[in-house]
């Protein structure tokens, strides 16, 4: 019986954010984020019964990580507290929604997930998968782990559901551009709907200077379903062969770009679970993902949209 929607395997941090330069600041409210997360959130937030496999942390955040995806609604079977020190970020905005990002993750407790943590009972309980590179970056463990579970998901029959979420800097402790690649590589063909960001995820394939249908083009070579979000040109769609472009909401206000991504993805999964069409569900996903801009942090706080219906 499918009890879940939509499964999500990554790291969560904990989150300190300041409306002043990091240097300078005195005072930051926490919160908490985590690609994965931030769209389970979304999704559960619409009305999916969403799960989350993670390690967290015991040290004096963990508690209050997992009190907080519970109250979400985000099932935490698979997400036990263990000896160790969750991850933690401090942002700044600066102008026009970007930010100052640092981040305090080595050695984290997820960063130490390996394929032992992935549960084929679970995952068989649920109708989706979503895996992200981010994922995939932080430890080689977390990386056999991303791939034990889309190896998994496409056993008991979900579709996998994959964002590259391609960060470089991350990616350096690891060996940089060639070492995403080869995990991007043995991942790809088990991708049932890709999710990438133009044009900074296209760089995994060359593709970062061509025009979003011509990559499109290639990446439906690789997999068989594409929605890769654009910013502020909305978002292009590559369907089983069929290429559309999906046009931008307005945002009515840019304070943080932080975790609009993630929201698009928790949005779009969301309407695709439903049984809409992609192209319906790409458009409200485009809402949800203007609507998140006027907000602080990774994670908007209530009412941010329980009904995607409110975006209109």
């Amino acid at each position: 019986m499918k009890t879940l929607d939509l499964v999500g395997l990554g790291e969560c941090m904990v989150e300190f954010f300041t409306d002043e330069p990091l240097g300078q600041a005195r005072t930051f409210t926490r919160s908490f984020g985590g690609d994965v997360l931030n769209a389970l959130v979304a999704a559960a937030r619409l009305g999916s019964a969403t799960g989350f496999i993670t390690l967290v942390g015991n040290d004096p955040f963990g508690p209050g990580l997992l009190q907080a995806w519970q109250a979400e609604g985000v099932d935490t079977a698979l997400a036990p507290l263990v000896e160790g020190e969750n991850g933690v970020y401090f942002i700044s905005l600066l102008e026009n929604g970007e930010r100052e990002f640092t981040y305090r993750r080595q050695g984290s407790a997820a960063s130490r997930l390996s394929p032992e943590h992935i549960q084929p009972a679970y995952l068989a309980g649920a109708r989706m998968l979503l895996l992200s590179g981010i994922t995939q970056a932080i430890s080689p463990s977390a990386q056999a782990a991303t791939l034990r579970a889309a190896e998994q998901a496409r056993s008991a029959g979900l579709w996998v559901a994959f964002d590259p979420n391609y960060r470089p800097r991350l990616w350096a402790l690891r060996g940089g551009l060639e070492t995403a690649r080869q995990a991007l590589g043995e991942i790809l063909p088990y991708v049932d709907l890709l999710l990438p960001s133009q044009p900074a995820d296209l760089a995994l394939w060359g593709l970062e200077h061509l025009e979003a249908p011509t990559a499109l083009r290639v990446l439906l070579q690789y997999v068989p379903r594409v929605g890769l979000k654009a910013g502020a040109e909305g978002a292009w769609l590559g369907w089983e062969g069929q290429i559309q472009h999906v046009p931008p909401a307005s945002p009515h206000q840019v304070r943080d770009t932080t975790g609009a991504g993630d929201a698009w993805n928790g949005a779009f999964l969301h309407g695709l679970l439903q049984g809409w069409n992609p192209l319906e569900a790409a458009l409200q996903a485009n809402r949800l993902a203007a609507a998140k801009l006027a907000y602080r942090g990774a994670i908007p706080p209530r009412p941010w949209p329980l009904e995607l219906s409110d975006l209109a």
